[in-house]
């Protein structure tokens, strides 16, 4: 019992034993009782999926150009609905840069009480600064440790092999066009098995007397979203 439930004292366990019909004293609970040699603590699991409603990740990643120039998409995930919040492109992304980004994603009161992120340099002190003055709690991962950041790095993933991979990316702006139409059908349209094969924002069922199915093309012709119209 007291393996099974970490949490729980002497007096609690003694209390279901009561319960149980076992009569014993909780002094010799006590002294049975597993001793654990470090504070219990909850799993990363279990942090993220109590904390998936406050909490926001950000990460960044590279595209290469058609002339092998090199630029950097900053994005922020909510956790929530895995609605990606904000993304931007730069080809010099500094401290200050990346801490502008985040007021632009959070404006007024609308920051998250958790940010996760990874330990890169290009946060720097600017960065944690304006968290802390926006009220955010960084939770950083640990160094070498992507998995800890799963949500942020499989949306990456995503973007990659569902949109830039089949791309020659000109320019910056090129790039931020392309990311642009593909997050208006990830977020409308795209079906996520971490929501129940539902899309960030919800789609209602449709049923076979709303008239034949139609197909319309989404992020030049790579997606394409289905629907019922009435004929």
């Amino acid at each position: 019992m007291t393996r099974a439930n970490p949490l729980w004292g002497a007096p609690r366990i003694h209390g279901e034993l009561q319960k149980l019909g076992l009569e014993i004293s909780q002094a010799t609970v006590s002294k049975y009782l597993v001793r654990r040699r470090t504070p219990p603590s909850q799993t990363w699991r279990t942090f993220l999926d109590n904390h998936i409603g406050s909490l926001v990740s950000v990460d960044f990643f590279t595209v290469p150009t058609a002339l092998f120039k090199v630029l950097f998409v900053f994005v922020v995930l909510a956790h929530n609905r895995r609605r990606v919040v904000h993304v931007n492109v730069t080809d010099a992304p500094t401290a200050r840069w990346t801490a502008q980004q985040l007021v632009e994603a959070f404006p007024w009161d609308t920051a998250p009480r958790y940010l996760l992120r990874d330990r890169d340099a290009i946060y720097g002190a600017v960065f944690s600064s304006r968290a802390q003055a926006m009220g955010i709690h960084e939770v950083k991962t640990a160094p070498r440790s992507p998995w800890q950041n799963p949500y942020v790095e499989r949306l990456i993933g995503t973007l990659r092999r569902e949109c830039l991979d089949h791309m020659v990316v000109l320019n910056e702006t090129h790039l931020c066009r392309q990311l642009r139409d593909y997050l208006i059908y990830y977020h409308s349209a795209r079906t996520h098995l971490s929501l129940d094969k539902d899309a960030p924002e919800p789609r209602l069922v449709e049923h076979l007397d709303q008239g034949r199915i139609v197909e319309t093309p989404m992020v030049g012709g790579l997606h394409h979203r289905y629907t019922r119209r009435a004929a």
